[in-house]
């Protein structure tokens, strides 16, 4: 059995999968614009919108191809390998960190490429970028420092796990990745502030609406912050982050600028909401599901040695073992897992639009989604097997009518 050849035909699926995917993305343009958001572009905007929409997808496209090509030429022709003999790294743990390392510098530089286009290209075009080219640089430098420090940090736990411990890695694992994905929504942010500035709403009339609903339906915030997501972005956002003490809710300036106050409280309210119903608990939950794949894929991987002699190792390399669980198992398994999670993700969606309209901002909350939806140049009818399988929210179609059924209820 060669290991390699399989690897080589589960990315090949994978990768016609996803193409697909692209491909019906890309058709989405053609479908019919349901009545209900008809009026979300006039006609100049809509024909504006159709060249943004196929301006992206053909190049969501050519990534995506490109994405592939490397990956697969890294693994086919045994480069990672290759990598380790040329550096001449030794032992377990420094065999690993060099692929881990060169993985990710590989990854930064074929894709600055495109994030610059995407950045200075594209989305200037339509006057969404407001990133300056320093603003890009240093989050380019941010990124690549957290994303070195948190892989070599993962896989050296992992090695010395799986050394010391054997297959009770599987279980102890499992166990401290969800304990470090929890620290993580729990200091969200914390975090937020190493890319982004974060200010206490200042006091006023928006202030007060938003305390008074906190506490007629007994919620509790540490803070309600205004995030400056301009510098990046006109498109518009809102959140709840953190738990218990840490809990915040953040606003994005550019919600504020682009939304009346009423709509801003109707968005606030849908965030409440998930605050209310502790969805973020709750995708915390399932994506022990997520984890547990990721670990059960690389406890097989590290516990078959023969494995990696096909890849031009001489024994198990923990960092290649990583890179075989996300771009084979992982990527493989994910349609699935993500037909299931995305399906709860929309209904978490549903039940915070339910809770605004059930506090009386419904038509706030319609509005306010319709002039998301028209500044951030939104798909307004993509097609549903892309819905079904890659959407965490439902179409804003689907919300307006479930809105609007809610509030009929309530009448």
């Amino acid at each position: 059995m060669n290991f390699k050849v399989i690897a080589l035909i589960v990315m090949g699926i994978v990768f016609l999968f996803d193409t697909f995917i692209e491909y019906l993305e890309m058709k989405s343009s053609e479908r019919e614009i349901p009545a209900n958001v008809a009026d979300v572009y006039d006609k100049e905007e809509y024909t504006k919108w159709l060249s943004y929409d196929k301006e992206c997808n053909r190049f969501s496209l050519i990534r995506h191809l490109v994405s592939f090509a490397i990956a697969f030429a890294l693994i086919a022709l045994d480069a990672y390998a290759g990598i380790v003999h040329m550096v001449g790294a030794e032992g377990l743990y420094g065999a690993a960190i060099a692929i881990v390392i060169a993985d990710t510098v590989i990854s930064l530089i074929w894709s600055t490429p495109f994030s610059y286009v995407r950045n200075f290209g594209i989305e200037e075009k339509y006057g969404f970028n407001r990133m300056t080219k320093k603003t890009f640089v240093i989050d380019l430098v941010k990124n690549l420092i957290i994303n070195i420090g948190l892989m070599c940090g993962l896989i050296c736990l992992l090695t010395a796990i799986h050394q010391a411990l054997g297959h009770w890695m599987l279980i102890i694992f499992t166990i401290i990745i969800m304990a470090i994905l929890l620290l993580v929504v729990f200091l969200q942010p914390v975090f937020t502030r190493v890319f982004n500035k974060l200010t206490p709403l200042e006091d006023g009339e928006l202030k007060t609406r938003l305390t008074e609903l906190l506490e007629k339906n007994g919620c509790t915030v540490r803070q309600i912050s205004v995030s400056d997501g301009s510098k990046r972005s006109t498109k518009a956002n809102a959140y709840f982050g953190g738990f218990g003490k840490m809990k915040t809710i953040v606003l994005y300036d550019t919600l504020l600028e682009q939304m009346t106050e009423d709509e801003i409280v109707a968005v606030f309210a849908h965030e409440m909401g998930h605050n209310k119903h502790k969805d973020t608990l709750k995708m915390f939950g399932m994506n022990v599901v997520n984890v547990s794949m990721i670990v059960i894929s690389l406890w097989a991987l590290v516990s078959v040695p023969e494995i990696y002699l096909d890849f031009g190792f001489e024994g198990v390399n923990y960092g290649f073992a990583m890179i075989l669980a996300s771009a084979v198992c992982l990527s493989f398994i994910s349609p699935f897992l993500g037909l299931f999670i995305s399906l709860f993700s929309r209904k978490f969606e549903y039940a915070a639009d339910k809770f605004a309209a059930d506090n009386g901002y419904g038509e706030a909350l319609i509005s306010g989604l319709k002039k998301l939806a028209k500044n951030s140049f939104s798909n307004l009818s993509p097609h549903p097997v892309v819905v079904a399988l890659t959407y965490s929210h439902p179409t804003i179609s689907q919300r307006v009518e479930y809105i609007e059924k809610c509030m009929k209820e309530n009448k």
